[in-house]
């Protein structure tokens, strides 16, 4: 297996899903639809969004080139190609404030470390059109509830705002002159940012280099009226909605793209590289990639992350049969597997009223059978072929049988009324 990726196995697999489903849960009711995006897009997309002078671009990009010699890149990221989706496809137009999501997987070259893989996973959300304070503040709760449908009790949200085009000049020289002062006690790497974007020495990881940045100056003390006036709008919003934050104002985020407010949270359990995710707004990156000025604002979650500081994986629970099937005779297979059908009936019945029904094909003795049913952790079986009076039910826990069932159907409505004592009834 390549280094930084990793195999999904099941009963972690099962976790990713409720995740999937839980995020798409709330994406819907915050009234978010999803876009699918190709794994490969032009090379020259990401250096346009993301920016030529960060890591991103300069070191982490999975690049080749097809048989026609065109550069393509694995995507990095996911905000870059739903732009270009949301112009290619005229998204705008059918609804001013598009609201957009995605669930994918991401590709950098980067060192890997808990939770961090260079084939990853991203939740993320678009809000294309509005340029007030509430669209900052739907998002970060967007942001919020997602977390929080996953298990992420304790969460902890930094904000800044990194201004804009009239204000950032300013601050990007205010770090231009204090880092050069302090060129000799930065990392290799921050040195050579300086000469590109100071900006990005925020965002250094390198231990020597944190005493440094501790002491830059705030992007707050040069915001000009308008930023500053947004982002006081914003932290409002967040207190009227009971949102917990804390203002970070060396916060900065490995995208160029940034305008305005930046936001992450944070996970305790993740360790000292704790963000869960974060975003933030892009209001020239629509124009930058050849449409109309359109503000924006955006998140992306790492679900690797965010599965870590929900709890362990235990890859030892498969998910639990309702029912099995058992077969009396090899000859009365063919019967339990159409049996087993009518019970699931997948297309007739809700998600609600679905039964997970398992059967045995390996043709086994009815005992056997008995034994693989309790294994996997099925509360009841069935017997096929009837009885006269019906089908014989077991209960393999209480290992007692239960009232006998004339068909697939009434069985079907009886162990819905019966479920496992540890399960929710449906």
């Amino acid at each position: 297996m390549p280094r930084g990726t990793r195999d999904i196995l099941p009963g972690e697999s099962e976790r990713w899903d409720r995740l999937e489903s839980s995020t798409r849960d709330v994406m819907s009711r915050y009234g978010y639809r999803e876009v699918r995006t190709p794994i490969f897009e032009a090379t020259d997309l990401f250096v346009r969004s993301v920016g030529e002078a960060t890591d991103i671009v300069r070191k982490e990009l999975y690049t080749f080139e097809d048989r026609k010699r065109r550069s393509l890149t694995l995507r990095p990221e996911g905000t870059a190609p739903v732009v270009r989706a949301y112009l290619e496809h005229s998204l705008g137009q059918a609804d001013p404030l598009a609201r957009l999501y995605y669930i994918g997987p991401m590709f950098r070259y980067e060192r890997p470390q808990a939770g961090r893989y260079r084939q990853f996973w991203q939740i993320g959300a678009e809000l294309l059109g509005p340029a007030a304070p509430a669209a900052d503040v739907e998002m970060i709760d967007l942001f919020c509830s997602i977390l929080r449908s996953a298990g992420l009790d304790e969460i902890k949200v930094h904000v800044n705002s990194l201004g804009d085009a009239t204000c950032r000049p300013v601050y990007r020289e205010r770090l231009r002159e204090y880092f050069t002062a302090q060129s000799e006690r930065l990392c290799g790497d921050c040195r050579e940012r300086l000469k590109t974007n100071p900006l990005r020495i925020l965002d250094c990881k390198v231990p020597s280099c944190q005493p440094v940045i501790a002491g830059a100056p705030s992007v707050l003390e040069s915001l000009c009226d308008p930023c500053r006036e947004h982002f006081d709008a914003v932290r409002a919003g967040l207190d009227a909605l009971g949102i917990s934050q804390e203002t970070a104002p060396r916060l900065v985020r490995g995208l160029d793209y940034y305008t305005r407010t930046l936001f992450e949270a944070y996970a305790s359990q993740l360790g000292a590289q704790n963000a869960v995710g974060g975003g933030g707004r892009y209001d020239e990156l629509v124009r930058e990639l050849g449409g109309p000025a359109t503000p924006a604002i955006g998140f992306s979650i790492g679900m690797e992350r965010l599965l870590m500081s929900t709890g362990p994986i235990d890859l030892a629970q498969p998910a639990r049969p309702d029912v099995c099937v058992v077969a009396r005779e090899p000859s009365a297979t063919w019967e339990a597997l159409k049996f087993a059908r009518s019970l699931r009936n997948v297309a007739r019945y809700d998600a609600k009223d679905a039964l997970r029904v398992m059967v045995d094909p390996s043709g086994r003795n009815a005992s056997s059978q008995l034994k693989w049913a309790a294994k996997v952790g099925a509360r009841y079986a069935v017997f096929v072929p009837a009885d006269p009076d019906g089908h014989p039910v077991r209960d393999l826990r209480a290992g007692k049988d239960e009232a006998k069932q004339e068909s697939a159907e009434s069985l079907r409505r009886w162990l819905l009324e019966h479920p496992a004592p540890e399960e929710a009834p449906r």
